[in-house]
C-alpha cells in the first residue's frame, strides 16, 4: 500500500523560468519581473503549481546572474524590490508557489565580502574564501580545474596568493568550512523565507565543501578531446565531500524554522548512490536532490528502464523522487530526441512517480537555437570555443505568438529567436488539439486529479529495446498503464504473464484517445499511451 503524499512539492508540477528569456516588459530585449507577472495567467491555465526563477539578484552578469554581488537585492535589469514583492503576491494569489535560485557556493568578485577578503591577508573576511600560497616553484596550489575551462586558481597580485574558483575567476568560491560564512548564508535564506518565498533551488550543492588537504584530483582515464577541459581530471577532492551533508542538514533546519511546506531542491550531478546521500539521515537533507537521469542517459528504452528501477530502488524510506527533461545548462529535450519523441518524453515526465520540473518552452516543443559564434554570450562557450559548449541555444526567448519577436519584446531580443517561432508558439498551440502544449496541459490536468498519478506506486511492467511500460496505482484508486515506444519504428507490446484491458486516456497521437485496448498493442513509432485500466484490475 502506498503512503499518501500530500505536500504541494510532492503532488505539484514545478516550472523553471529563465527570467532573461521569459517576457520583457520594457523593451530592452531582456525579460524581467513585470514580464513574468504578465504571464502568470498562462502558467495558471497550464496547471503549474510552482514557479522557480533562475537568479534575479544584483550581479555583474559575468555568468548571467550566477555571480551574485548582493544576495538580498534585485538586479535593476529585472526590476525593483517592489516588483519582486508584487510578483510574489501575484503568484500566491493564483494559488501557486515561488522558488528562488540560491547560489551559496560562490559569490561575484564584486561582492562586498570578497572585496573585503582580498583587501589584505589580515582582513577579517580573508578566511571567507579559499586562499592559498603558490607552490615553491610558483605554480598553482593543485591541479583542480574550472568547470568553465582552465585552472581553478587565480593569482591575486595585491596579496600574493591564489584564490579558488570552481567556475569563472569572477566567481570565487566561499569557504563553507568557516562558520561565519554558514551563518551569513543562512541569514540570506531567512531574509527570503520571511518575505514568503516557498523554497530554494540550491545551485551546485555538491560543490560547497572541498577537501581540507586540497589534494590533487586523479586524472580521468576516459577523457576525450571533445569533452570540456574540466573532464581531464575526476573532481573527487573538489566536490562531494562528506562534510557537505552537515551543511545541507543545517540548511534544511533553517527551512524548518518557517511555517508551511517550504522546499529545498539541490542541484547535484552525481551517480545515483551518491545522490541518495543528499536526502540526508532520516530525510533531513534536501527535500528533492535533482535527478538528472533523463537529461544525461542515452534515450534508449532498456537503459532508461533500468535507470528508473535503480533510482526507485535506491530511494531512502520516505524519500520522494523527482524528474527533469531539460534546464538552462543542458540541451532541450526536443533537440536531443526530436519533436515526436519529445511528446513521448512529456508522457514519461508527467506519469513517473515523483515531482516533475518543466523547463520553460519545452511545453511547446522549443528546440535549441543555433547562435552564430559572434553572438555567443555564455562564458562556457566563449572560454572553450572549439568545444561547442555554449548554453545559449537552450536559453533563447519564449515564443508567445506570431507578432514581432514572438511577443517576447518590442526591442531587440538578447538572444535570437528560433526560425520557426511564427508557427510554433503558445498562441497557435493553445487552440490546436494536436499540439505539444495541448498534450502537456492534458497530462498535467490528469496528473492533478488522479491520486494514482501524483501519489501512487510505480510498478515496472515491461521493457525491451523499444518499449517501456509501467503501472501507476494507489489502493482504492483508478490504476493506469503507461506504454511508451522510445523509437521511431513500429513495435508490439505483448508482455508475457501480464493481461490488461482499458481505455486510452491520453496518447501522443490524439486520434486514438478513447479507444479500447486489451492484452496486445501495436505501437507506431513515437507512440505513447496513458491507459485507464478497467476497474477489476
Amino acid at each position: 500500500m502506498a503512503t499518501i503524499y500530500d505536500k504541494w512539492w510532492q503532488t505539484g508540477v514545478i516550472y523553471q523560468v529563465y527570467p532573461r528569456s521569459f517576457q520583457d516588459s520594457n523593451g530592452d530585449g531582456v525579460g524581467d519581473l513585470n514580464g513574468i507577472i504578465s504571464r502568470l495567467d498562462y502558467l495558471q491555465w497550464l496547471g503549474i503549481d510552482a514557479v522557480w526563477l533562475s537568479p534575479i539578484y544584483p550581479s555583474p552578469m559575468a555568468d548571467f546572474g550566477y555571480d551574485i554581488a548582493d544576495y538580498t537585492g534585485i538586479h535593476p535589469l529585472f526590476g525593483s524590490a517592489a516588483d519582486f514583492d508584487r510578483l510574489l503576491e501575484e503568484v500566491h494569489r493564483r494559488g501557486m508557489k515561488l522558488l528562488l535560485d540560491l547560489v551559496p557556493n560562490h559569490t561575484s568578485d564584486q561582492h562586498p565580502w570578497f572585496l573585503e577578503s582580498r583587501s589584505s591577508k589580515d582582513s577579517p573576511k580573508r578566511d571567507w574564501y579559499i586562499w592559498q600560497d603558490s607552490l615553491p616553484d610558483g605554480g598553482v596550489p593543485n591541479n583542480w580545474l574550472s568547470v568553465f575551462g582552465g585552472e581553478a586558481w587565480e593569482w591575486d597580485a595585491n596579496t600574493q596568493q591564489y584564490y579558488y574558483h570552481a567556475f569563472l575567476k569572477e566567481q570565487p568560491d566561499l569557504n563553507w568550512r568557516n562558520p561565519e560564512v554558514r551563518a551569513a548564508m543562512y541569514d540570506v535564506m531567512r531574509y527570503w523565507l520571511k518575505k514568503g518565498v516557498d523554497g530554494f533551488r540550491v545551485d551546485v550543492m555538491w560543490h560547497m565543501i572541498k577537501d581540507d588537504q586540497l589534494r590533487n584530483n586523479p586524472t580521468n582515464p576516459e577523457y576525450e578531446p571533445h569533452m570540456g577541459t574540466y573532464s581531464q581530471v575526476l573532481p573527487v577532492y573538489s566536490t562531494d565531500q562528506p562534510e557537505v551533508h552537515e551543511v545541507v542538514r543545517e540548511m534544511r533546519a533553517v527551512m524548518e524554522e518557517f511555517e508551511g511546506d517550504r522546499v529545498m531542491i539541490g542541484e547535484i550531478y552525481l551517480p545515483i548512490q551518491q545522490l541518495m546521500a543528499y536526502y540526508g539521515v532520516d530525510n533531513k537533507g534536501a527535500h528533492l536532490p535533482f535527478n538528472f537521469q533523463l537529461l544525461s542517459l542515452p534515450w534508449q528504452a532498456s537503459s532508461l528502464a533500468v535507470a528508473i528501477d535503480q533510482y526507485e530502488g535506491a530511494l531512502p524510506a520516505q524519500g520522494w523522487p523527482n524528474w527533469v527533461l531539460s534546464n538552462h545548462d543542458q540541451h532541450r529535450i526536443a533537440s536531443r530526441v526530436g519533436q515526436l519523441q519529445a511528446r513521448v518524453a512529456a508522457i514519461l515526465l508527467l506519469t513517473l512517480r515523483g515531482t516533475p520540473t518543466i523547463y520553460y518552452g519545452d511545453e511547446i516543443g522549443m528546440r535549441n537555437v543555433a547562435i552564430p559564434f559572434e553572438e555567443v554570450q555564455d562564458p562556457q562557450g566563449l572560454n572553450m570555443p572549439d568545444k561547442n559548449l555554449s548554453r545559449d541555444p537552450s536559453r533563447t526567448p519564449m515564443e508567445w505568438d506570431d507578432s514581432e519577436n514572438a511577443g517576447f519584446t518590442t526591442g531587440k531580443p538578447w538572444l535570437r529567436l528560433s526560425k520557426t517561432w511564427q508557427r510554433n508558439n503558445v498562441h497557435t498551440q493553445q487552440t490546436d488539439l494536436y499540439s505539444m502544449l495541448t498534450l502537456y496541459k492534458q497530462l498535467i490536468e490528469l496528473r492533478a486529479k488522479e491520486p494514482s498519478l501524483h501519489a501512487g506506486d510505480y510498478r515496472p511492467v515491461y521493457a525491451d529495446n523499444q518499449v517501456i511500460a509501467f503501472k501507476r496505482c494507489l489502493e482504492g484508486q483508478q490504476q493506469f498503464l503507461i506504454v511508451l515506444n522510445l523509437t521511431h519504428l513500429p513495435c508490439y507490446f505483448r508482455p508475457p504473464h501480464f493481461t490488461f484491458s482499458g481505455t486510452v486516456e491520453i496518447a501522443t497521437f490524439p486520434e486514438i484517445n478513447g479507444s479500447r485496448v486489451e492484452n496486445s498493442i501495436s505501437l507506431d513509432g513515437d507512440e505513447g499511451l496513458v491507459i485507464r485500466l478497467d476497474s477489476q484490475q
